[in-house]
C-alpha cells in the first residue's frame, strides 16, 4: 500500500492557530508555540526530499512572515519556536535587504574569522551569497543536523554584529547601530543555547 501523502501546511492552517493563540493565556500560548514549531520541524524533517525541504525553507513566503511572528516571535528565548523565528527572520532580512546585509557581512567578517568559517557564506559575500546562506541554513534544519544549522545562524549573527560595530562611527544613527549589534550578538548566543539543547534532545 503506498504511503499516504502529507497535506502541506497552508496559510489558513497557521492563521487559524494564530486566532487561537490570541485567545489563550500566556502559558497556553507558549505551549501552542512549541507544539506548532515541533509540528513544522517534524513534518519538514520527515519529508526530507529536496523538493519538500524547499517548501519548508520558503514557509514564510507561503504562510506570511507575520503569521510566523504571531506564533513564535514572543516565545521564550532559546526555545525551538524562538529559534525558528530567528532563522526565518534572518532569511527574510537576507532576501529583502541583501545589499545592506552583504555590506555588514563584509565589514564584520575580518573581526570574526572563526564565525565566518562556521557560517559558510561563499567567499565573495555578496548579496546573492548571503541570501544563499539563509536558504542553506534552513535547508540544513530540515535535511541535515539541526544543531549545526543553528550554529551556522549564530555565527552569521556574530559576524553581522561585528560589522555593525565597525560601521557605527560613520553612521548617522550610531547609537541605534550599536544597540542592534548588541541584539545581534544576543541572538547569536541564544541560538548556541538552542543548538546545545538540540544535541541534548531537549529542544523538541
Amino acid at each position: 500500500m503506498p504511503e499516504r501523502p502529507h497535506r502541506p501546511i497552508r496559510r489558513a492552517d497557521l492563521a487559524n492557530i494564530v486566532d487561537v493563540v490570541h485567545s489563550q493565556a500566556a502559558p497556553d500560548r507558549a505551549e501552542i508555540a512549541q507544539a506548532t514549531a515541533v509540528a513544522v520541524v517534524s513534518v519538514g524533517r520527515e519529508l526530507s526530499a529536496e523538493a519538500s525541504a524547499g517548501r519548508f525553507v520558503g514557509l514564510a513566503d507561503e504562510v506570511g512572515l507575520e503569521t510566523l511572528a504571531e506564533l513564535w516571535r514572543d516565545a521564550e528565548a532559546g526555545t525551538l519556536p524562538w529559534a525558528l523565528w530567528a532563522v526565518y527572520l534572518m532569511r527574510s532580512w537576507c532576501r529583502d535587504q541583501a545589499e545592506e546585509v552583504s555590506r555588514l557581512w563584509r565589514m564584520g567578517r575580518g573581526y570574526a574569522p572563526a564565525d565566518e568559517v562556521v557560517a559558510g557564506v561563499a567567499s565573495d559575500g555578496g548579496p546573492q551569497e548571503v541570501a544563499d546562506l539563509a536558504d542553506a541554513v534552513l535547508a540544513g534544519a530540515y535535511r541535515g543536523d539541526f544543531a549545526v544549522a543553528l550554529e551556522r545562524a549564530a555565527a552569521f549573527f556574530r559576524v553581522i554584529a561585528e560589522g555593525r560595530r565597525e560601521s557605527f562611527a560613520e553612521a548617522s544613527d550610531a547609537g541605534a547601530q550599536l544597540e542592534l549589534a548588541d541584539r545581534n550578538a544576543w541572538v547569536a548566543d541564544l541560538l548556541v543555547v538552542a543548538a546545545d539543547r538540540c544535541r541534548r534532545g531537549e529542544l523538541y
